[in-house]
C-alpha cells in the first residue's frame, strides 16, 4: 500500500463514524483534573479507554501514580519495532477542565458529545482528548496501510494534570529519562492560527504569575478624618504596577523584556496573520511593544498583565482608606528571558523606586519555561513538507505558541526536538462552556497526521543523520 492508501484509510475512519464513536466514550469521562475527588475517574480513562485501544495497537502500558500526593497519573506506553529505527513521543493529557454544566447552551452537556453541523459539542473533544484520539487513530491508519508496521518505534505519555498545571510531569520526566528517550516529540494540544490552516508551533512562551501586595495596616480609618494623612495601598500598588509597564503595554524593566527578536523567528512571522476571526476581539492598535507587528508582540515578545487587582471593597465602596491593596501580574516570555530570574528583577525594580513596602510572590507552584525549536531544524521542513502534501494548503509556522504549554519538559529535560501540530480552532471554546471540536478540522487532522507518520516511516533516519554535527 501507498503513502495515500494510509491518508484514505484515516479519511474512512472519520467518515465511517468510528471516530466519533471512540471520542464520544472518551468524552463521557468526568476528567476533571481540578476536582479533588476524580482521582478513581483519570485512572479509569487510562485504564478502561486507552490501555485497551494502545494493546490492539501493539503497545505495552503502564500507569504510573503521580509524585505528586492528590493529583492525576501517567500512562506510558511503548510499541518497538526495531531498535535501528527512529523514535517518535507522542504527548497528550485526558484530563479536562471543570465541566460547568450549567452554563451550556440548550442541547448540549459537557458529557455527552452533540453533533451541530459541523461542530462537535463536549468537554474536551478539543482539549486535549479530540486531539490525541487522532492521533491514535492516525497511527491506526498507518498500521494497516504498513501491514502491521510503521517503520519507527513510538512512545507514548498521557498525564491527567495538565489543566491543573501538569504536577509531577517534570519529576517524572526526571525520573522516566531512559524510559521516555526519543528522537523527536510529536504532539497535539492548543489550536491553530485558523480553522483553514493546517498549523505547526515549536515550542511556547514561558508563564510565570506573582503578587504584588500592599498591606499597610489593621482594617481600614475613615476617609474624612484620615484621607490625606494615611498612606493609600490602592494608590501605592496603581504607582507601582505604572512603574513596571506603561499605559499602553510597554514593558519597562530591562530584565522583563526579551533579547532581540532572532532574524529565522522574525522571518517565520512574515506569513502569519493574528485575528481576524469570526469571535476574535479587534486588536488594538498602538498596544504593546513600539515598532513591533501584532504577530511578533504575541509570539516574538513578552507581555505583562495585570490579571486582577483589588483594594478596599470594590462592590460596596466604604469612605474608608483601605488598610491593604492586592494585584496579580503574569509575564509571559520568550527564549532568552531569564523566567527565574523574575520575582528577584520586580524585587529589585521596586526597591529601586521606592516602593519597599511592595511585596512580591510567586502566585502559583506551577510554572513554565520558555522554550523554542529553531526554525531552520531540518524537523521544520519535514514536517511542513508533510502537512503541505497531505492537504495542497500551506501549513502556518509559529516558531512558538503565544500560550504556555509544559514543553519544558521535552525540550529541555529530554533534549528533544519537539514539533506540535494542534488540531482545535481558535474559537473552540477550549476551557468554556460549550466547547466543541469541528468535524472538518478532524478530518482532515487525521489525513495530516497518518501522512506525517508515514513520511516518519520513510524519512526519520535520514532526518537524524542530518541532525547529526
Amino acid at each position: 500500500m501507498t503513502r495515500q492508501d494510509a491518508i484514505a484509510i484515516a479519511a474512512a475512519y472519520h467518515a465511517s463514524g468510528e471516530f466519533l464513536a471512540d471520542l464520544s466514550r472518551r468524552v463521557a469521562f468526568r476528567t476533571e483534573s481540578q476536582e479533588a475527588d476524580r482521582i478513581a475517574i483519570l485512572r479509569s480513562y487510562l485504564d478502561e479507554e486507552l490501555i485497551p485501544t494502545t494493546t490492539a495497537l501493539g503497545f505495552t502500558s503502564r500507569v504510573i501514580d503521580n509524585p505528586v500526593a492528590g493529583f492525576g497519573p501517567f500512562l506510558i506506553a511503548e510499541r518497538k519495532e526495531d531498535a535501528a529505527l527512529p523514535t517518535v513521543l507522542i504527548y497528550g493529557h485526558g484530563d479536562v477542565v471543570r465541566g460547568d454544566e450549567r452554563h451550556w447552551r440548550e442541547g448540549c452537556a459537557p458529557w455527552t458529545l452533540t453533533v451541530e453541523g459541523d461542530r462537535w459539542y463536549g468537554r474536551g473533544t478539543a482539549d486535549n482528548k479530540g486531539q490525541h484520539s487522532v492521533n491514535l487513530g492516525a497511527l491506526a491508519s498507518v498500521l494497516k496501510a504498513r501491514q502491521g508496521r510503521l517503520g519507527f518505534n513510538v512512545k507514548l505519555l498521557i498525564e491527567m494534570g495538565e489543566e491543573a498545571g501538569s504536577p509531577g510531569l517534570k519529576a517524572l520526566a526526571k525520573a522516566e529519562k531512559t524510559a521516555l528517550a526519543a528522537d523527536v516529540l510529536i504532539a497535539s494540544d492548543g489550536p491553530r492560527l485558523s480553522a483553514e490552516r493546517p498549523t505547526v508551533f515549536l515550542g511556547s512562551r514561558g508563564m510565570i504569575n506573582f503578587d504584588l501586595v500592599a498591606d499597610l495596616r489593621e482594617g481600614g480609618h475613615h476617609s474624612g478624618n484620615w484621607g490625606g494623612l494615611l498612606a493609600n495601598p490602592g494608590t501605592i500598588l496603581a504607582n507601582a504596577i505604572a512603574s513596571l509597564v506603561d499605559q499602553r503595554g510597554r514593558i519597562l524593566v530591562d530584565d522583563l523584556r526579551p533579547p532581540a527578536i532572532p532574524e529565522t523567528v522574525r522571518k517565520a512571522l512574515t506569513d502569519i496573520r493574528v485575528g481576524g476571526g469570526p469571535n476574535d476581539p479587534e486588536i488594538d492598535a498602538g498596544w504593546g511593544e513600539p515598532g513591533l507587528t501584532p504577530e511578533e508582540r504575541v509570539f516574538a515578545w513578552n507581555s505583562l498583565e495585570v490579571l486582577a487587582f483589588e483594594t478596599g471593597n470594590p462592590r460596596a465602596p466604604g469612605n474608608a482608606v483601605p488598610p491593604v491593596a492586592k494585584a496579580t501580574l503574569q509575564l509571559r516570555f520568550v527564549v532568552g528571558t531569564n523566567g527565574a530570574g523574575v520575582i528577584d528583577a520586580v524585587r529589585r525594580h521596586l526597591d529601586a523606586h521606592g516602593f519597599q513596602c511592595v511585596a512580591v510572590t510567586v502566585a502559583s507552584a506551577e510554572t513554565f519555561a520558555a522554550t523554542r525549536l529553531d526554525p531552520a531544524d531540518p524537523w521544520v521542513d519535514w514536517a511542513l513538507v508533510s502537512i503541505a502534501a497531505s492537504t495542497g494548503k500551506k501549513p502556518a509556522l509559529l516558531p512558538n505558541l503565544g500560550g504556555s504549554l509544559p514543553n519544558d519538559v521535552f525540550a529541555e529535560i529530554l533534549g528533544l526536538p519537539t514539533i506540535w501540530i494542534p488540531h482545535s480552532y481558535p474559537a473552540c471554546s477550549q476551557h468554556a462552556p460549550n466547547e466543541h471540536m469541528l468535524g472538518s478540522v478532524a478530518e482532515e487532522a487525521l489525513r495530516i497526521m497518518a501522512g506525517i507518520f508515514w513520511d516518519l516511516g520513510e524519512d526519520g533516519s535520514a532526518i537524524i543523520r542530518s541532525r547529526q554535527p
